[in-house]
């Protein structure tokens, strides 16, 4: 594989050197919990979401203000779209933030001759 179908997980290891992994991997895992068809099932998922990512001192907190975090509490048996406006502000950050400072690292000019 050339290096261009090799970015997102380049893109994906510089997150990691970051210390900033947590946001693909909620993203990912929001992804995920959108498919997910059985109720029972989505409430399991979005408790364990909920842990591992938006409450406070979770392991892989993603930096989210206090007003949708609680309207994550507040929606969190809601079918599938508890977690939107959480995913919608960690796309931001990277878009903002990361992404822009991964451009401009050594990983992403490793790419530029592909691209």
């Amino acid at each position: 594989a050339d290096l261009v179908d090799q970015w997102p997980m380049i893109y994906k290891t510089y997150l990691k050197i970051e210390h900033s992994d947590e946001n693909t991997e909620f993203c990912l895992a929001c992804e995920a919990y959108k498919k997910i068809t059985s109720q029972r099932k989505r409430i399991s998922v979005a408790r364990k979401l909920f842990t591992s990512y938006i409450q406070p001192q979770a392991p892989n907190e993603v930096n989210i203000d206090s007003p949708v975090r609680k309207a994550i509490i507040r929606t969190i048996q809601e079918p599938q779209s508890c977690f939107d406006e959480a995913q919608s502000i960690i796309y931001m950050h990277m878009e903002r933030d990361s992404y822009p400072r991964f451009l401009q690292s050594k990983f992403s000019q490793k790419l530029e001759p592909s691209l």
